[in-house]
């Protein structure tokens, strides 16, 4: 499986909204997947019947960490997140947030992870305003990619393909 394109995905979302179903966005770097990760991705999931994931492009990844990330290649990420039984769908994207996406894709229910504050989510307002809904799922403590990241030294020389 590949990531798709946001013309591609708008289509396939406006088809399965038609028939009923409850589609699911939430975005991320996804750096390095973890079980925090995984356990996010499995709940998100369970609130629709498809979930499609914003992924952060490398260039975006390194503007919102630093330089020295992504440590992993936005293809390499998205793969990891397309082998998932929980992920429907990969969007990339450049920009600094998926607000773009997010009013692009209109999605049924926008999740982000227990770190956020409703009034921080980009898109909250905009996903309730079309009659839907916002969740915030807890993190699973001890898991942070940022720390993994400390622990093991990576920069982002070691980058994955």
């Amino acid at each position: 499986m590949k990531h798709i394109s946001i013309i591609i995905a708008k289509k396939k979302i406006i088809e399965m909204k038609e028939s009923g179903s409850v589609i699911v966005f939430t975005n991320g770097c996804f750096d390095i997947l973890h079980k925090g990760h995984l356990t996010y991705l499995n709940h998100a999931r369970k609130l629709g019947n498809y979930l499609i994931v914003g992924l952060n492009s490398d260039v975006s990844v390194s503007n919102l960490k630093g330089s020295d990330r992504p440590i992993n290649s936005q293809n390499f990420r998205s793969k990891q997140l397309l082998d998932l039984d929980a992920v429907d769908d990969v969007i990339i994207f450049n920009e600094h947030t998926p607000q773009n996406l997010i009013n692009e894709l209109q999605p049924n229910i926008l999740v982000k992870g227990g770190d956020y504050k409703k009034n921080e989510i980009i898109g909250a307002r905009e996903v309730e305003e079309k009659g839907g809904k916002v969740v915030i799922l807890p993190l699973v403590p001890g898991y942070s990619t940022t720390k993994i990241i400390k622990e093991k030294g990576l920069t982002g020389q070691d980058i994955t393909d």
